[in-house]
C-alpha cells in the first residue's frame, strides 16, 4: 500500500469538501472503504444502539505503520492520490483523506493497526479531536477502528439522528452494498451482539446475492453481460414482470463503487417500461464500468452521486443492453404485478369482491363535497353541489352490517342524477350529469373503497383471515428478517399468520380474506420496503395501519375486463359513502368532470 502523505494546498483545494459525517452509517461507509482499499479479504462490522454507542470495523488488510497512522489523522492526508490529475484514473473508494480526522473530531476514536513488516502494532486514542495517547500494542496484521460516543461533543448534531432502528437500517444497507460490490471479501455484520449476516468469500455475484437476499430473489434474476467500446454492463437483473414497490433492490455500481446515479436508475426503469406497471421498480444488481476519466466521482461531498461526461450515451447503452437481455430471456414466468396506475391482473372473482358490493357503508360523518378540491372539478359546479346534498342525506346512517339486505345501488346513483353512458378503454366509466360529463377512474375508485374498508377493519381489530392449505414460503435477506421479526406481532394482528421457520426463512400460514395466496409473498416484500422507508412507524399505530391499508388496497383489486352497468353503479354508490371520495389513497383523482363550459370551450362554441 502507498505511503500516506499530506496533499499540497493546490491539490487539496481541487478535491472539494471534506467527508460529511452526518450519521453513523457515514462513519461505517468511510471505514469500510478504507478497509477495502487496504486489500482486506475479511471485514467485520459491529455496532450498538444504531451506531450511537459503538461502531467497530476490523479488517485483515495491509495495516499502517506508526508514522502513516499519525499522518492519516491529519487533514488532507491520503495514500490514494498525489496530483489532481489522479482523480481521472481513480481505482480506489476513498481519496480525499478527510474521513479519519472528521470522525475523530466528533467521537471517541481508537485505532489499532499493524503491518506485516512490524513486530508490534500501534494504538492511537483520540477523544473529541484531542490526542490522548499513542503507544505500541499487540494485534494481528490489519486495522481495528472503534468509534464510541458519536456526536457527544456536538449535541446539536446528535439530536438530529433518527431512531436506533432507522440508523441501524442505514448501517445495514451500507454494509450490504459494499458486500455486493466485493463478493470476494468475507463480511460479518453484528448489531447489539446479534449477527445480522455473515457472508463468506464468494466466487460470483450470484452467490453473494443468495447469501444476503436469499435464494428466492436470486432465482428471479438473470445474468447480464454487455459491452461496447469504452462501456461495460454486467451483473444480475430481474425477469420481466418481477418488481418491487421501492428501489431498495435496484442497486448500481460504477467502476465498483456503489452510487446513486439518476442516469442509470432511469435507464433501468425505462428498460422495464413494458414489463412492469407504473410505480413498480425492477430488481437489479448491476456493475457499470467505463473509463475513470469519463465519470466524475468527486461531484458529491460524500461521493454518493456521480456524473458522466456523456449522459445520453450511457443511458442508451444501458437501455439497449437490458432490453436485449430481456428479449433473450423471453416471456416472464409470473404475470405482471398490479400497482397504482398499472394494468389489471386477472378477473373480478366473486370471492375478491367487497362484501355486499351494492351496500352502502357510510361513515358517521361525511364531509361536504363542495368543500373539497380536485383538479378538473370546479368547487361550485352542479355536480359538487348534488354530491354534497346526497352526502348530507346519508350522513345519519350507521355502517351497515355485512348481513344486511343489499340496497339497490341504482336508486342511489339516480339521486345524484348520473346516467351511465359507457366504458372507455376498459378503465374509465363515462357518465352524463346535469352539469356535463364525468369520467370515473375504476381503479382509483376501487382503491378508495377498499382503503376505507380496510382502515375500518384494522381499527376494529376485525380482519377476516383464511388459513392456507399449503403455507407460502418466504425467504428474506438478514436485514429484512430483522425488520419482519420486529413487526411480526403487528402483521399477525392484521389478518396474517406468519411464523419463523429457520434462519432467514418464514412460512405464511394464513392471509387476510381479501388476499389471494399467490399475492402473499410480493405483498409482504412491499410491506418490508415500506418499513425500510420508515412509512410504518412503530410508535404510531394509526399511521402504520393507514399505510398497511394503502399497500393492501392496491393489491386487493381485481378489475373485470367488461364490467356490467350494475357493478359500475354499485362502485359509484360505495365510492360516495367513503370519507374522501374525490381522491384515491395515493392522492390521484377518482373522477374528473367536463362541465358544459369546458366542453363548449373545447369545441370553440
Amino acid at each position: 500500500m502507498a505511503k500516506v502523505r499530506i496533499l499540497p494546498d493546490r491539490v487539496a483545494n481541487q478535491t472539494p469538501a471534506g467527508e460529511v459525517i452526518e450519521r453513523p452509517a457515514a462513519v461505517v461507509k468511510e471505514l469500510v472503504e478504507n478497509a477495502l482499499d487496504a486489500g482486506a479479504t475479511r471485514i467485520e462490522v459491529e455496532f450498538r444502539h444504531g451506531g450511537r454507542a459503538l461502531m467497530r470495523i476490523e479488517d485483515n488488510g495491509s495495516g499502517m505503520t506508526r508514522d502513516d497512522a499519525l499522518l492519516a489523522l491529519e487533514r488532507h492526508a491520503t495514500s490514494k492520490i498525489a496530483e489532481a490529475a489522479d482523480l481521472d484514473r481513480l481505482h480506489t473508494f476513498g481519496f480525499r483523506g478527510e474521513a479519519l480526522p472528521s470522525i475523530a473530531s466528533v467521537s471517541r476514536f481508537e485505532m489499532q493497526t499493524r503491518t506485516a513488516e512490524s513486530d508490534v502494532g500501534t494504538e492511537i486514542l483520540v477523544n473529541g479531536g484531542k490526542f490522548v495517547h499513542v503507544r505500541d500494542c499487540g494485534r494481528p496484521v490489519g486495522t481495528r477502528l472503534e468509534v464510541t460516543h458519536l456526536f457527544n461533543s456536538v449535541p446539536a448534531r446528535r439530536k438530529f439522528l433518527k431512531t436506533d432502528q432507522t440508523e441501524a437500517a442505514h448501517i445495514a444497507q451500507c454494509v450490504r452494498l459494499y458486500a455486493l460490490a466485493s463478493p470476494q471479501v468475507a463480511f460479518t455484520l453484528i448489531e447489539d451482539g446479534r449477527v445480522i449476516f455473515r457472508s463468506p468469500e464468494c466466487s460470483t455475484l450470484a452467490e453473494r446475492v443468495i447469501e444476503i437476499f436469499g435464494r428466492q430473489i436470486a432465482e428471479s434474476l438473470v445474468e447480464i453481460e454487455s459491452a461496447e467500446p469504452g462501456l461495460k454492463l454486467s451483473g444480475l437483473i430481474g425477469r420481466a414482470g418481477v418488481g418491487r414497490a421501492t428501489r431498495h433492490e435496484m442497486i448500481v455500481f460504477v467502476n465498483g463503487r456503489p452510487v446513486d446515479s439518476r442516469t442509470l436508475n432511469y435507464a433501468l426503469i425505462e428498460s422495464y417500461h413494458e414489463s412492469l406497471p407504473k410505480g413498480r421498480y425492477p430488481l437489479a444488481f448491476v456493475f457499470f464500468d467505463c473509463d475513470p476519466a469519463a465519470v466524475d466521482v468527486n461531484v458529491h461531498p460524500a461521493k454518493r452521486e456521480v456524473r458522466f461526461r456523456s449522459e445520453p450515451q450511457v443511458r442508451s447503452f444501458v437501455i439497449r443492453s437490458v432490453l436485449g437481455r430481456l428479449r433473450e430471456v423471453g416471456a416472464p414466468a409470473p404475470a405482471p404485478e398490479s400497482g397504482p396506475g398499472g394494468p389489471a391482473r386477472g378477473q373480478f372473482a366473486p370471492s375478491a369482491l367487497p362484501p355486499g358490493l351494492a351496500a352502502l357503508v357510510v361513515p358517521a360523518t361525511v364531509p361536504r363535497f363542495s368543500d373539497q378540491r380536485v383538479p378538473g372539478l370546479a368547487p361550485a359546479s352542479g355536480l359538487a353541489m348534488s354530491l354534497g346534498r346526497a352526502a348530507e342525506r346519508t350522513a345519519h346512517l350507521s355502517p351497515a352490517p355485512a348481513a344486511a339486505p343489499i340496497e339497490n345501488p341504482k336508486s342511489k346513483i339516480e339521486n345524484l342524477h348520473w346516467r351511465y353512458v359507457g366504458l372507455a378503454h376498459g378503465s374509465y366509466a363515462l357518465f352524463e350529469t346535469a352539469a356535463g360529463l364525468v369520467l370515473l377512474d375504476r381503479r382509483a375508485a376501487h382503491e378508495r373503497v377498499w382503503f376505507d374498508r380496510l382502515v375500518a377493519q384494522f381499527a376494529a381489530g376485525a380482519v377476516p383471515s383464511q388459513r392456507l392449505l399449503l403455507p407460502v414460503p418466504l425467504e428474506l435477506d438478514p436485514i429484512a428478517t430483522a425488520l419482519l421479526l420486529d413487526r411480526l406481532k403487528f402483521l399477525n394482528g392484521h389478518g396474517f399468520e406468519v411464523s419463523e421457520f429457520g434462519r432467514n426463512f418464514f412460512r405464511v400460514e394464513g392471509v387476510p380474506a381479501w388476499m389471494e395466496p399467490a399475492d402473499a409473498e410480493p405483498f409482504l416484500r412491499d410491506v418490508l420496503g415500506a418499513l425500510r422507508d420508515g412509512r410504518l412507524p412503530e410508535g404510531n399505530l394509526a399511521l402504520a395501519r393507514e399505510e398497511l391499508a394503502r399497500i393492501a388496497a392496491a393489491k386487493a383489486i381485481r378489475l373485470p375486463g367488461t364490467p356490467a352497468e350494475v357493478e359500475l353503479r354499485a362502485l359509484v354508490a360505495e365510492l360516495f359513502a367513503t370519507r374522501t371520495p374525490l381522491t384515491s389513497p395515493a392522492g390521484r383523482p377518482t373522477f374528473i368532470e367536463l362541465n358544459h363550459g369546458e366542453l363548449a370551450r373545447r369545441f370553440q362554441k
